[in-house]
Formats: C-alpha cells, structure tokens, sequence
C-alpha cells in the first residue's frame, strides 16, 4: 500500500464526517423552519410557570457580551423577540426596558430576578430580592421600550439592540405574589438561510469526501495490481464459486490455533483497541462508497472494482479482529493492519467478483429482501438492530450484547481459562454462525446478488472453498478404438 493513498482515504474520511455533521445540523434547521413556527412565523418556547413572593419577576440579559445558554431571552436572540404571559391574580403587566432603568424602578422592593431556566426538565433558578417599599404602577412609567397591560394574556414584541435589557412582569394593579405563565418567541429570519447554507456546504463536503476516497481507493487498487505477477492478476474471474457452481461466493475461514493463552482472551477488548479505531472510521468510508457503487450498478450492472476490493478489504479486516477478539478467540496471533490478503493470518475472508449484478436488485435486496437475514443476524449478533456501521462485526455486538456468538465465546473462554482447551464442537458451531452473518454483510452491501442461503456451515473451512482433489484433471488422448487410454499398440496373447 503507498502511504499518500492511505493519508488520501483518511482525509476523505475527515472531509465526510465535518460534511455528516454539516448536512445533519442544516436540514435540523430546515425541517425546524418548515414545521416549528406558528401561523404568524415564530418559533416560540412553551408556556412555563414563573412564581414570586414580592411585587415583579425580572430577567436580564447582556446583549454587549455573549449571552449565556441559560439567559431567558437569549435562546433565540436573533430577529424580533415576543414575549406572551398571563398573571394568575390582578391583571398582566409586560414590559422591557433599560436594565439601569428597570434597577431604579424597582430599588427597596422586594421581587425575584430569574438568574437561569433550565427547558428540559424544566426548573427556574431565582435571586430573591428583599425590600419594604410599595412599587408605583407599572402601566404610568415611561421608561418601558415596549409594554403591554390589562386582563388576560399580554404580548409585547421588540427588536433587541446592544446593551443590558430586562424583562418585567408584574400583576397590574402593582400587588404582591405572582404565579405567571410565560412564553418566549422570536421570528428570527436567519434559520433559513444558515439551514440552506450549512445543507449546502454539507453535502458540497460530502461530494469532496466521497471523490477523496475514490482517489484513494483507485490508486491503491491500481499500486496492488503492479505489484501482481500476471498469473496472479488474470485470477479475478478464476474463482473458487466458477470451479464449484454449488459453492457460495462469499468465503469466511478460520483456523483454530493451539496451543491457546488461558487467560488472554480476557483483555483482547484492551488490545484491540487501535484496530477498533482504524476499522471505525474504514466503515464510515464504506457507506458513502457503497451508495456510489449502488448508483453505478443501476446505471451498468456491475460493482466498481476498486470499491469492491476496498469493501471487502475492510470486511476481511473486520473478520481477522473478530476471530481474534471477540467472535471466535481462535487465535493469539494478533491481527495486522492490512485490508489485504494474508495466508499467514489465521482468519481469512473473500468474495467472489461478481461480473454482472442487477440493477433492480439494488433498490430492494438491502432492505425489503434482507429482512428475514436481519432478524437471525440480530439473534446470532444480540441486537435488535443491524447496523453495518456499527455491528460490522460480531465482536463489537458480543461487546454490546453478545447474542449466540457471545454466548457461545464467553463458554469457550471459561472452559479455557480452567482447562487450556478449546472445545472444537464449540468452535465449529461459532464459525458458522459467523459464516452467516457475514454472508449477510456481504449481500446487503450488495457485493453479491446470490441470496445468503438459510443454512449453518459450521466448521472452520469454507465449504465454498476448492481442495485441491477437486480439480478436474484433464483426460489423456484417447488411443485407438478398442484400445484402453495410455495402452499403446497392446494387443492379447
């Protein structure tokens, strides 16, 4: 592998997620402005319950800094703020003002000044002001930027500017005790435009990312196969599945090491760690990919081969962790870092090229015909769910869950801890469950059009696998009529 391919993919990798994370965060705000406003266009804060002892409830906020999350009216500072409340007793006084001014308004009366909300749960957090002087009605002062009086719900509405503004609300007939209901909305016209923008560059992120690790996928296929000796490179169609016509074209092997560690498979979670890293952001890669392999398959009927090799590279790698750590604990070799092939490796994964695929198959087999699969792989994995991304292997659903294979492991670990073997009958029955689940993987990812069959080949060997008693040996020259192959001119005595 050539190291600037390898720095290519991970950059596309990075470029992918910053255009995930964009993408996400863009159609929010665009589903929030279609759907979260009101008939007159504000997105508005549900009615909460505000309380007082004294004559006025109080929130300030500081638009000459940065508003704190916590601040009432800050959640939503751009555009025009509205704020609605109703007063349980006395009438509905609303009003906005110069914080100086609302101070001096409200020095030696005693009143609560809300210092931060929290939404969900929701809870107020409150400075109690104490003081023994009688307010002056609210409704004749003349230093409110906007206020609102009278019985029912009050409504004010303002346009923030620089500087320190409170919020008041107060009964108004200026009395004590105060069980207010309050809501806060603000029609800011900036949601659109920041959600069309971050959707925007999200999916332009999105393209960039996807071509990166197309480069990148491209010239590591292309620096493989210089590598290759021509015999070895004209094998691509020279396959196990072509020589076997009942063998399933997607082959997963293991060979159970022994002697085996007692007490090793113990910390494996630990020492997989850096492969779990790496193998984490290989599958981020293979989603998008995998989408661009689809449109290309409906468009000419075939798989991409560079994407191809680079999927089930990624598989493979995926398998040779599992086998080591958690789907099979089958050896103590640890595994390389390679998408590649590697006979050395005790688990090994393959798939046939497929030279033609359906185009209809495409927009159905990886949902709607893949649903029986899904809920056994859920059994044999332990989730209710499959996902690629994140069960790309058994072992990070043993890790999660276990199922069947957990199960099975976890025995196997325990009858080895105590007595240093590995049962094989145990370790036949793992590797089958393992064989279907990635022949599932294989199908959905739609490397293969072959439905995965519903059958449990156990045992560490493929049966798709071609030993080499089953070559077919070409038959010598037939001699001449009546004469046995290979006995020349014999005649009987």
């Amino acid at each position: 592998m050539r190291i600037g391919k390898i720095l290519l993919m991970a950059m596309g990798v990075v470029v992918l997620i910053i255009g995930l994370v964009l993408g996400a965060a863009g159609a929010s705000l665009l589903w929030a402005n279609a759907t979260q406003r009101d008939a007159t266009g504000y997105f508005n804060t549900p009615y909460a319950t505000f309380e007082s002892s004294g004559a006025a409830l109080v929130s300030s906020v500081d638009f000459t800094l940065q508003p704190g999350p916590n601040d009432w009216l800050s959640h939503h500072p751009l555009g025009t703020v509205r704020v609605r409340a109703k007063v349980a007793t006395g009438g509905t006084f609303v009003g906005i003002a110069r914080t100086s001014a609302v101070d001096r308004y409200l020095s030696g009366v005693a009143h609560d000044q809300v210092r931060s909300v929290r939404l969900a749960p929701f809870r107020v957090d409150y400075r109690t002001i104490v003081g023994n002087r009688v307010v002056a009605d609210p409704s004749a002062q003349k230093f409110w930027m906007a206020s609102s009086s009278g019985t029912g719900v009050q409504q004010v509405t303002w346009l923030p500017e620089s500087g320190k503004w409170s919020l008041v609300v107060m009964r108004a007939d200026a009395g004590a005790g105060i069980s207010a209901r309050v809501a806060v909305g603000t029609n800011s016209g900036f949601v659109l435009p920041v959600g069309l923008g971050l959707a925007g560059g999200g999916l332009l992120l999105l393209i960039g990312g996807g071509l990166l690790l197309g480069l990148g996928t491209i010239g590591l296929t292309r620096s493989r196969r210089r590598d290759l000796t021509p015999s070895e490179g004209s094998m691509v169609s020279a396959t196990p599945a072509a020589l076997n016509p009942d063998a399933y074209p997607v082959r997963l092997n293991g060979r159970l090491d022994s002697p085996l560690s007692r007490w090793r498979w113990l910390i494996k979670w630990i020492l997989i760690i850096p492969h779990a890293i790496v193998v984490a952001f290989l599958w981020m890669a293979v989603m998008p990919l995998t989408l661009v392999a689809g449109i290309w398959i409906l468009i000419t009927g075939r798989y991409p081969e560079p994407i191809f090799e680079f999927t089930v590279g990624v598989i493979r790698w995926t398998w040779r962790v599992g086998f080591y750590a958690f789907s099979a604990i089958g050896t103590d070799q640890y595994p390389p870092f390679s998408l590649e092939p590697d006979d050395s490796y005790p688990a090994s994964f393959a798939v046939d090229y497929p030279q033609h695929l359906s185009r209809g198959l495409v927009l159905v087999k990886w949902w709607l015909l893949a649903i029986p699969q899904y809920l056994i792989v859920a059994f044999f994995m332990g989730d209710g769910s499959l996902s690629l991304a994140r069960h790309s292997s058994s072992s990070w659903s043993f890790a999660t869950g276990g199922g069947v294979i957990g199960l099975l492991v976890c025995a196997a670990g325990v009858v080895l801890l105590f007595t240093g073997r590995y049962p094989q009958q145990v370790f036949d029955l793992v590797m089958g469950l393992n064989r279907w689940c990635y022949r599932v993987f294989a199908y959905v990812l739609l490397l293969r059009d072959e439905y995965p069959p519903f059958r449990l080949d156990s045992g560490g060997v493929d049966p798709g696998n071609v030993a080499p008693s089953s070559v077919t040996v070409p038959p010598s020259e037939p001699g001449p009529v009546g004469v046995p192959s290979g006995s020349e001119g014999s005649s009987s005595s």
